[in-house]
């Protein structure tokens, strides 16, 4: 796993998980949270079929409070759109009326706590053709990224003592 951090506001920007094949080789980055890397950058594949930019773009972008995803290119009205939880396959379905689109996703940050879902702490915007879906992070969760941030400022005032010293 690798995860970057705004050094000003501390707040999450990237996280991206590489796991190993079943023969050791490293696979591709699966992002987590962040914007995707757009197609074609770093990599000069065969690829001679793109996906229209038109199509529906799925990312997560976290707040301080909140798990929040974002859904661009979605040109619907609001009342279109039905967001809720999935109690028994523990995940959030996004659905619209004139059946134009489905998206079933899972909070990872909450499988990985093994806490419940609770369709009292979703919520829901739509502006500009995205759709902005938020959950509020339980106190379990914010309790666990402020003991993150603690470690992290620890590991980075002995980072920048060290680099004193050597100066000096």
């Amino acid at each position: 796993m690798a995860e970057e951090y705004d050094e000003k506001t501390s707040e999450l920007l990237v996280r991206k998980w590489r796991v190993k094949s079943a023969l050791g080789a490293l696979g591709q980055w699966q992002i987590e949270v962040g914007e995707p890397a757009p197609h074609g950058a770093g990599n000069l594949g065969c690829e001679l079929i793109k996906e229209s930019n038109a199509n529906p773009i799925f990312m997560r972008k976290d707040t301080k409070m909140c798990f929040q995803w974002r859904i661009r290119n979605l040109p619907y009205p609001k009342d279109v759109y039905n967001v809720y939880v999935d109690q028994q396959e523990r995940c959030v379905v996004v659905r619209t009326t004139n059946k134009k689109y489905y998206k079933k996703f899972s909070i990872t940050d909450l499988e990985r706590y093994q806490l419940p879902l609770d369709d009292s702490l979703l919520s829901f915007a739509y502006a500009n053709c995205t759709l902005i879906i938020s959950y509020q992070k339980p106190k379990e969760v914010l309790v666990a990224e402020s003991e993150l941030q603690k470690e992290l400022k620890k590991v980075k005032m002995a980072h920048s003592s060290d680099r004193d010293c050597k100066t000096q």
